[in-house]
């Protein structure tokens, strides 16, 4: 890292010793689970994360996004986006970062990478989704409590039964030998492989008729077979499961389930459109 020597071409992009350095105490600071991975994982995460962010930032050079982003609605989503560290101001994030030894301009510039391409995919595929307000409305329960899934994820991609079996083998063993959040930080493509796979709490009522029947057949703590989606394959896990008082405001309630599932529709063309803008891009270890 001394020498800051070029490892990495991503297309005509480079990623140095010095990138690579930086990326894994970032990954350090957000996932706990992250510090405890051995050196060769670590380097081979922040290798594939760093990656994934220069292609992004290659397809969005073609555009316009970065002028949609102002100042103050990225200062917003820092503050909520790290409200887990107590950070309540932009002060307190660059203090944060830089008692880390990381430039909190570096830490900007990613973030802004996310939003700029959650844009883009926006602006892409929102014709795309489809909701049926009629299933929504008719999937709110009356009933006094509702169920609710602490979950985590894999997603992975395959081209055939073959890599299929190859990549699930791979992701058991690694589970079987450390844990499903090494899994998820080793094995998933999605976004969420940076804090282990981890989706949060998640109203029954959102999940689709698939994925709602492969839950029902697994207990606390087991997994799911790989649910076929767009773009991928989904493993499961539950962490935990909850019933909690329905509070019932239709419109509200209404208002959330379409949100979730809109993105939830987007999440799965982002996998899509990035598969294929991989495909097409060079990447050389120097």
């Amino acid at each position: 890292a001394k020498e800051n020597k070029i490892l990495i071409k991503v297309n005509n992009e480079i990623i140095t010793s010095i990138d690579i350095l930086n990326e894994i105490r970032y990954l350090s600071i957000i996932n706990e689970e992250f510090k405890s991975t051995e050196n060769n994982l670590k380097l081979k995460i922040a290798k594939n994360s760093l990656i994934r962010e220069k292609i992004k930032n290659i397809e969005l050079q073609k555009y316009n996004q970065k002028n949609k982003i102002s100042e103050n609605m990225l200062e917003n989503i820092l503050k909520k986006y790290f409200a887990n560290f107590n950070i309540t101001s932009i002060q307190e994030f660059e203090l944060f970062f830089k008692k880390r030894e990381l430039s909190p301009s570096l830490i900007k510039k990613k973030i802004k990478t996310e939003l700029m391409w959650n844009q883009l995919i926006y602006e892409k595929f929102i014709e795309k989704v489809k909701i049926d307000q009629k299933l929504v409305e008719e999937s709110i329960s009356n009933k006094k409590k509702v169920r609710e899934y602490l979950l985590s994820e894999i997603l992975i991609n395959a081209e055939n039964n073959e890599e299929l079996n190859r990549q699930v083998k791979s992701i058991t063993q690694t589970i079987n030998e450390k844990n499903f959040t090494q899994a998820a930080l080793t094995h998933s493509v999605s976004e969420t492989a940076r804090n282990g796979g981890k989706l949060g709490w998640i109203k029954e009522s959102v999940l689709s008729n698939k994925i709602k029947k492969k839950l029902s057949i697994i207990k606390i703590g087991q997994l799911t077979q790989p649910i076929t989606i767009p773009g991928g394959f989904l493993i499961l896990k539950i962490e935990d499961i909850r019933e909690v008082e329905n509070k019932i405001d239709l419109d509200k309630e209404i208002k959330n389930i379409i949100n979730e599932k809109t993105n939830k529709q987007l999440n799965s063309y982002s996998n899509i459109y990035f598969n294929k803008l991989k495909k097409n891009i060079k990447i050389d270890e120097i």
